[in-house]
């Protein structure tokens, strides 16, 4: 009973104050109704700490943690800050340890502050200026060919740095107050298959629904079609988590479709691919579903995507094109590169050599400095800092 009343009374909230005006608009189109509006105040971050907040319960319920008896640490626990309104998603399992007794060392404490440098540089220079990018392009009257696939890439690039650009920040302010909080991305760009996709990208969302939705309506023990029921439920809710808009619905449909695709037939087909065909495909179906993702209506997302084939008339390219492609190149390419683990990989080797360690550690300090000197400049001096997760 108190199972339930919990799970019903925090669901209950999330679709109060997220998806109230989207049912009602879309009892209104139904049925020629005119009911009116809620117009509701989304709290921030809500979908996250709802989820926090459900794992906890169900966990207690299951007997996997036992019940905190302190109503500080509780609450500590949902509304802590490093993540709250942008994730990830925190269980209460990872943490209940260090919500009693944490470890305070200057080496957490630097590898925190260096954390949340790299995160910072991340979302505003990078994802910031790949946002401008796309801003320029849904406002433009000029549009072409190439335009549309340097929006389709530029969007997907931002919406990686950005969101894992929080992460880094939530990782490192954990450290710096002695939690531990599980990685949320791991260069999911590099991905050989859409199942390794999303066992790399919003890691901490991901196991969650497998957790507490996949598993419990029987995961992949059970026939095929309640197995592809399954699927279909999870990545369906997947999407609307994300937002009160048909356009992510289709969006986790999408996703939910590919996979059992890919689980049913292709799998072994892609593995026989040469991986630069089987990266190619990733990415491609991934650029199309985070144009359908960023649109405001399905029309909208079926213009952009038909765009990238030039469908909607306009040229292969324009001057226009050309201009903002020589604009924003070096930030594209720094992007591309560091949506690999390729400078990761060059600074661990680097630092396999005792001399270039030594010389690292000293410029190390030095670089996070610099960094935080330049975003400092550039908040200063731009206007220009979206937050995409006010919708969540």
């Amino acid at each position: 009973m108190f199972l339930w009343s919990a799970i019903l009374i925090s669901l209950g909230l999330l679709v109060l104050f997220k998806y109230s005006d989207f049912m009602i608009a879309n009892v209104n189109n139904l049925f020629q109704t005119n009911i009116s509006l809620l117009n509701l105040a989304l709290p921030i971050g809500i979908s996250f700490y709802t989820f926090q907040i459900l794992s906890y319960v169900i966990d207690v319920y299951q007997g996997k943690v036992q019940a905190q008896k302190s109503f500080i640490k509780l609450t500590t626990y949902v509304s802590l800050f490093p993540q709250l309104i942008a994730g990830p998603i925190v269980r209460y399992i990872d943490i209940a340890k260090e919500l009693d007794s944490r470890e305070h060392t200057f080496e957490k404490f630097a590898l925190g502050i260096r954390r949340f440098c790299i995160g910072l540089a991340k979302k505003v220079l990078i994802a910031n200026q790949l946002g401008e990018l796309c801003q320029i392009f849904l406002q433009a009257d000029e549009k072409s060919v190439v335009f549309y696939w340097i929006y389709g890439i530029s969007f997907s690039l931002q919406i990686y740095f950005d969101f894992s650009a929080y992460s880094d920040m939530a990782i490192g302010l954990g450290k710096i107050f002695g939690f531990h909080f599980l990685e949320n991305f791991n260069y999911p760009y590099i991905s050989k298959s859409i199942t390794e996709f999303w066992r790399r990208w919003h890691i901490s969302l991901g196991t969650w629904f497998r957790d507490y939705v996949y598993i419990p309506l029987g995961g992949n023990r059970v026939g095929k079609l309640k197995l592809l029921r399954n699927i279909l439920v999870v990545w369906m809710l997947t999407g609307f988590w994300h937002g009160a808009n048909w356009t992510f619905i289709l969006w986790g449909l999408l996703f939910g479709t590919l996979l059992i695709i890919e689980k049913i037939f292709l799998l072994k087909k892609l593995e026989k691919l040469p991986k630069v065909l089987q990266c190619s495909y990733v990415l491609f179906i991934v650029m199309i579903s985070f144009i359908l993702f960023n649109a405001n209506d399905i029309g909208q997302a079926i213009y952009q995507i038909t765009g990238l084939f030039g469908a909607n008339g306009e040229g292969f390219i324009n001057n226009y094109t050309i201009y903002y492609l020589k604009s924003y190149f070096i930030i594209l390419l720094v992007a591309i590169i560091g949506a690999t683990p390729i400078v990761k990989n060059v600074v661990n080797k680097l630092k396999e050599k005792a001399t270039l360690k030594k010389v690292l550690n000293v410029l190390e300090p030095i670089t996070m400095i610099v960094i935080i000197v330049i975003v400092t400049a550039y908040l200063v001096d731009n206007s220009y800092n979206p937050f995409l997760y006010f919708r969540f």
